[in-house]
């Protein structure tokens, strides 16, 4: 299992993704999940890529740039090497009743099956909504049930919505080759160590469950550089 950065955690910082990425190179982490490529050129973020000796773990693409330009999306990560796009949020609609989440589970696995006749993995990353409950289980486990992609667990989210993310990754084991590694007091974003999540015990059940790349992200950090240097020292220390 190897760490990760979302780069949504750096977004406020006001540079160029190709500096993000030097940024994101001098730390221990060895990947980076992309949240769009801004105004770069692929190639430049190849280039930037080499340089800092960072892997694509992922990138975040909207289902709508999915289903109105799946070939453009598919050209872009490519280039990066980059071979898993999650859908990174879909609006409490899409989950509200068991009609609705069986409409979303067909409209991800229709875009499952585009993606992997390029040789791209399709996966889904929860908030906390998703674990609004239908009947005598959840939405989430409702998606999870009728569906085979991959889903990128988010174990701060799911503190957050009351569910034991050590359980929720007993369940989907070999299903969360990523996993999302986020603290949170109650349903508010906090540094990890600050918060309610058990992170030493997420990291023994992400390794179970077969995950390969442990994704540090914070929603809205007071200081992205010092979240950074943070994030990247902590997840180096839970998988050494």
């Amino acid at each position: 299992m190897r760490p990760a950065i979302q780069l949504y955690t750096l977004r406020e910082l006001d540079e160029p993704l190709p500096d993000l990425l030097r940024r994101v190179g001098d730390t221990a982490f060895e990947g980076v999940e992309f949240a769009g490529l801004g105004d770069s050129d692929p190639d430049e973020i190849r280039n930037a890529l080499d340089d800092a000796g960072l892997d694509a773990a992922a990138a975040h693409v909207g289902v709508e740039a999915l289903e109105s330009d799946l070939d453009g999306v598919v050209e872009s990560y490519e280039s990066l090497d980059c071979d898993r796009v999650v859908v990174p949020y879909l609006d409490e609609t899409q989950f509200a009743s068991e009609a609705a989440v069986t409409d979303t589970a067909r409209r991800l696995e229709t875009l499952a099956g585009r993606l992997d006749e390029r040789g791209i993995a399709l996966g889904y990353h929860n908030h906390d909504h998703e674990f609004a409950a239908l009947g005598g289980r959840t939405a989430f486990d409702l998606l999870a049930d009728e569906t085979d992609f991959d889903l990128e667990l988010d174990v701060g989210w799911a503190t957050a919505a009351g569910r034991d993310p050590i359980d929720l990754l007993g369940h989907l084991r070999g299903r969360v080759p990523l996993v999302h590694l986020k603290d949170v007091a109650g349903d508010r974003p906090v540094e990890l160590g600050e918060g309610d999540v058990d992170a030493e015990a997420c990291v023994r059940a992400a390794r179970e469950a077969g995950t390969e790349w442990l994704v540090y992200e914070h929603d809205d950090p007071e200081d992205p550089e010092a979240s950074l240097a943070h994030g990247a020292e902590t997840l180096a220390g839970l998988l050494s």
